[in-house]
């Protein structure tokens, strides 16, 4: 028990455990701005079409039992408007990122390949170490 909470405390002062709170915070708050893009621009705009929005999609089953598929729907749309722009987000950053690095440059090679052994030797080398045949 006592490696598992010394592991645990380990794990909470790294600095990912506070980028991933962070993350979840601003998630929570990204989740509240898609929704009411959603429930508020997106669903009257495409009531227009329909004719009602979709939160009032609704089957009534029985007089107790109405199964709202319309919130389901809007639900499935804000998934998708948010996992579009968490994809271009990640996109956007990954290219950045790409663009910012460092290219290395090709190093020239400091090892061949003896013609009599096959091993690696050094480039310089005039007899291989391995099989001690003399080289050009």
């Amino acid at each position: 028990m006592r490696k598992f909470v010394e592991e645990f405390k380990k794990f909470i002062s790294k600095g990912n455990v506070m980028d991933m709170a962070v993350g979840i915070i601003i998630g929570g708050a990204f989740t509240s701005i898609v929704s009411s893009l959603v429930n508020d621009i997106i669903n009257p705009i495409l009531g227009l079409f329909g004719g009602m929005n979709f939160d009032q999609l609704a089957w009534n089953i029985t007089g107790d039992v109405t199964l709202y598929y319309g919130k389901f729907i809007t639900a499935v749309v804000n998934f998708l408007i948010m996992a579009l722009i968490v994809f271009i987000l990640v996109k956007a950053i990954n290219t950045a990122a790409s663009k910012f690095q460092k290219k290395e440059e090709e190093k020239a090679p400091t090892t061949k390949k003896c013609p009599y052994c096959k091993s690696e030797i050094a480039l310089e080398a005039t007899r291989c170490p391995h099989c001690t045949s003399e080289l050009e």
